[in-house]
């Protein structure tokens, strides 16, 4: 795909060879070129610079001058070719009077010359007053130094891109300044009609905008077909299918799921109130003859605690058929945190003596009702509650569900705290016959 035109490869050409101011021409360039080909047109630059034969002197300034300015003026990216510029303004194989207009045009410069004096001159005007001797001249390295907060961090690298041809090629038999054709000794033709400098120098700069991309010559990446395996025994069974198919029956259609519809409207009765004992009596048969009913009742871990102080014995069976469920943890740790009453400790009670509860569980619950026995401000309501722990902690160490031991000492503090209550009283004697 070409980048320019053959008018805008014209306009361009012509622009370079304008002997105006460079301000003058850069506005010419403006208004000939649209925003979004500059870039196109700055590659083209580029690849006139590159082969020193291709342009005049003057041309090589305007369009040094053209790749610094678009980008500068625009201000609306970085310069992505401040590297070319770097480079040339670093190149000591290059004319020192190039070199200065580049380190000019990047604010290097050790003459009166500064880049709005350079902008009122023509370029054969600046060729004429420039004084390449009075320019210092920085290494590479010095302006990457300068630059490196407007250069990227690391190159872009395309190891498939770095195969391919160059666009510009410049022959190494031929001597600089002389085209291929360069005339025999019995030719008659004068030698500066074979020279790039001549007649023939727009017409190459013309060819190579009008012929090259920006993508150069890459070699074509060769995708060869596989080859044809031999074949193997079974390999194309896919050509002569067997129809021998078993047929899978879904036996779960048309099956009577009015069975859990029942236990769900119970379960959603069950939170908000208690059960009648025939309805009581339904749920549990029904948990008991389908135990996966209890995964789709519409039951939560945050509405445990409704179930528990609305139907305590239902809460008691769906959490023996939940015990092999990822979600028990979760459901515990909501048991162990909602507050303490009777009902709460009947489902404990009860767990305790139908399954193997964590011992985590069982320790953090008994300090929680200690903890919600002291806490209590109504004398008669904590006289009530401490009974209902006592008896509740004698009937867990007569049955050996907890080691009193572990609990020892918070346990006879409890027993002290409240000794004027008989049951705590009781509880006292029981842990000194244990010591």
């Amino acid at each position: 795909m070409k980048m320019l035109s053959v008018t805008q490869t014209a306009n361009l050409l012509s622009l370079l060879g304008e002997d105006r101011t460079l301000d003058f021409v850069f506005h010419e360039f403006s208004s000939k070129f649209e925003r979004h080909i500059h870039f196109n047109v700055c590659c083209n630059l580029v690849m006139l610079l590159e082969d020193r034969r291709i342009l005049k002197q003057t041309q090589r300034l305007v369009a040094f001058y053209f790749l610094y300015d678009v980008y500068c003026r625009e201000q609306l990216c970085a310069n992505p070719f401040l590297s070319f510029l770097l480079d040339a303004a670093a190149d000591d194989t290059t004319d020192n009077l190039e070199r200065t207009f580049v380190l000019q045009l990047l604010g290097f410069t050790s003459s009166n010359n500064n880049k709005k004096e350079i902008s009122s001159q023509t370029a054969a005007e600046y060729i004429k007053t420039c004084d390449p001797n009075s320019q210092t001249f920085l290494s590479h390295e010095q302006l990457l130094r300068h630059f490196s907060d407007k250069l990227p961090g690391e190159p872009y690298k395309s190891y498939f891109k770095s195969a391919a041809t160059k666009n510009v090629i410049r022959d190494p038999d031929v001597p600089n300044g002389c085209d291929a054709d360069a005339p025999e000794l019995d030719d008659p033709t004068p030698l500066s009609e074979h020279r790039i400098g001549g007649g023939n120098r727009d017409a190459a700069a013309a060819g190579l905008v009008q012929n090259v991309s920006i993508q150069g010559f890459e070699p074509p990446w060769i995708r060869p077909v596989p080859p044809i395996l031999p074949e193997q025994d079974g390999e194309l069974v896919w050509l002569t299918p067997e129809n021998n198919h078993e047929l899978l029956w879904d036996y779960s259609m048309c099956a009577d799921t009015s069975r859990g519809a029942a236990v769900r409207d119970l379960i959603i009765r069950a939170l908000k109130g208690a059960l009648a004992p025939a309805q009581q009596e339904e749920v549990l048969l029904e948990l008991e003859a389908d135990p996966k009913l209890v995964y789709h009742c519409g039951l939560s871990p945050r509405r445990l605690p409704e179930l528990v102080e609305n139907n305590p014995i239902i809460a008691v069976e769906v959490l023996l058929k939940l015990m092999n469920s990822v979600q028990i943890a979760d459901y515990f740790k909501v048991l162990v945190n909602m507050d303490m009453s009777l009902h709460s400790m009947e489902v404990v009670n009860r767990l305790t003596t139908a399954v193997d509860l964590p011992t985590q569980f069982i320790h953090t619950y008994i300090s929680n009702c200690i903890s919600s026995c002291q806490n209590i401000k109504d004398k008669y309501m904590q006289n009530r509650l401490v009974r209902l722990v006592c008896v509740f902690l004698q009937s867990l160490i007569r049955n050996k569900i907890i080691n009193v031991q572990d609990l020892f000492i918070e346990v006879q503090a409890f027993c002290i705290e409240f000794s004027r209550i008989r049951e705590a009283a009781g509880l006292f004697r029981l842990l000194k016959t244990l010591e």
